[in-house]
């Protein structure tokens, strides 16, 4: 077969379910008894759910595909049809070669079975003869790390031991396509590295073809050559990876969940007689309401407010924490004091976020606004925004997570230094003058949790490299 030749293709696939209403409520059984003599032919009402609807697509030979789309888009369902698990309503998937699939913890297995059992019963389904099953059993073992278990049946295993082996089985044997779903989530760092290490290592040394399901945007990226992005059971887009995940987080932006806007009304705004807070939001690079963000591209955090009177010095100022509570920058605007009192009238407040900073993970922001003196305060919201940093382009060769509150976008310079070159002493950098930087005062007023600090104050104790007072 050919690189050109095509491994699977899918044709007007579609999948319903029938989901029944929930049945009237009747206050005893003889009340229910005399319902249905009442209405002997009536059933419940019924609606008909559509997880995938006219999908089409081609994968060939060699191709390694993403999948992408929201909790809820079709992808899984679609791996179970292309796996033989579920049978389509509507439509035709032709798969050309045997199918190795990996979807979730206990799928192919029987936990009955010991491990060793369940390695031969895999291939057998396959189609394998049991002298190539065995030539590959050492390999699996090694690679799943489950050795002193091998006897045991699979009911027993953890789940982290369940997919190690199950990743390990799909992998190893002989399967021209092979389909793994978000499963790998369930292992740990380590597998997960072993396994995206595996899946290129399957494709390009052995030209076979993977259809990968993950939110794991940075994994995509680098494994995959074309995507798939699934939304509301349709296909939204089939292209490079790029171009899908890109369609990925816009599609996920299209449906913005409540925390990417905060409106105030009667209710929830802070009480203040000279300013009425309006709304706030998270916007995208390109100035759309975004709950999920790019990590090499910016945003804004945006704030609308009106001044009733005349406010001097008005500052708007936002915090930024992590979803662990830990508070991660604050900031508000630096010319407010020199400027002229702010007039009535409605005003919207911009900071603009830039790019390769926030590491992934999501995010909450509130805001808080004062005058001078900056016992002055207006009003300090509680977090009312939240958005999630997507990290996808990853670290290294496998894409994987940096540790860390941020992710700056640094580089690296190598030299080879051999015995020829000159290496300054540390002691002769004594001499080199050190920077001695500001350390502003922390207020002890309420504006604190959206670093707003009190007045500027003169420099303070020097600091090191690693931020400890001298």
């Amino acid at each position: 077969m050919s690189s050109s030749e095509v491994a699977l293709s899918v044709r007007g696939l579609g999948k319903s379910y029938t989901i029944a209403q929930r049945a009237r409520h009747h206050a005893s059984l003889a009340h229910a008894l005399r319902h249905k003599l009442a209405h002997p032919f009536q059933r419940p009402a019924t609606n008909t759910f559509w997880a995938l609807k006219d999908v089409s697509f081609d994968v060939h030979q060699g191709d390694v595909v993403g999948v992408i789309g929201r909790n809820g888009a079709g992808k899984s369902t679609l791996l179970k049809i292309l796996s033989r698990i579920t049978a389509p309503t509507t439509g035709e998937a032709r798969l050309y070669g045997r199918v190795g699939s990996l979807l979730e913890v206990g799928t192919g297995f029987h936990p009955e079975l010991t491990g060793r059992e369940n390695i031969f019963l895999n291939g057998a389904l396959l189609g394998m003869r049991r002298r190539d099953i065995a030539r590959q059993f050492d390999a699996i073992v090694d690679f799943a790390g489950v050795e002193d278990f091998l006897d045991t049946p699979v009911k027993r295993y953890s789940s982290g031991m369940y997919v190690r082996l199950a990743f390990a089985v799909a992998a190893h044997l002989d399967s021209e396509i092979l389909i793994v779903d978000e499963a790998l989530a369930v292992g740990d760092v380590a597998f997960q590295r072993k396994c995206l290490n595996k899946m290129g290592e399957v494709a390009e040394k052995q030209g076979r073809t993977v259809l990968f399901v993950s939110h794991n945007v940075a994994a995509m990226r680098t494994l995959c050559t074309r995507g798939i992005v699934l939304s509301a059971g349709e296909v939204a887009l089939i292209g490079d990876i790029e171009a899908s995940i890109a369609e990925y987080l816009c599609e996920g932006n299209a449906i913005v969940a409540a925390g990417a806007e905060c409106v105030w009304d009667e209710r929830t705004r802070p009480d203040c007689d000279i300013l009425r807070l309006i709304r706030a939001r998270i916007e995208n690079d390109r100035g759309e309401l975004a709950d999920v963000i790019d990590s090499r591209k910016g945003f804004e955090i945006v704030i609308e407010y009106e001044v009733k009177e005349p406010i001097k010095g008005l500052r708007i100022g936002f915090g930024l924490q992590n979803n662990e509570g830990v508070l991660m920058c604050g900031s508000n605007d630096p010319q407010a004091w020199p400027l002229p009192a702010r007039e009535p009238g409605f005003y919207s407040s911009r900071c603009r976020f830039p790019g390769n900073v926030l590491n992934g993970g999501t995010y909450q922001v509130n805001f808080a606004g004062d005058y001078p003196p900056s016992t002055h305060v207006l009003f300090v919201t509680p977090y009312c925004l939240e958005f999630s940093i997507e990290d996808v382009q990853g670290h290294g060769h496998v894409n994987e997570k940096l540790p860390g509150l941020v992710r700056p976008d640094l580089h690296w310079d190598v030299q080879r230094a051999d015995d020829q070159a000159v290496i300054t002493p540390l002691a002769s950098l004594s001499n080199v003058p050190k920077r001695t930087p500001a350390v502003a005062s922390i207020p002890e007023n309420g504006a604190l949790a959206a670093g707003l600090p009190t007045e500027p104050t003169p420099e303070t104790a020097p600091r090191d490299s690693a931020g400890a007072t001298s």
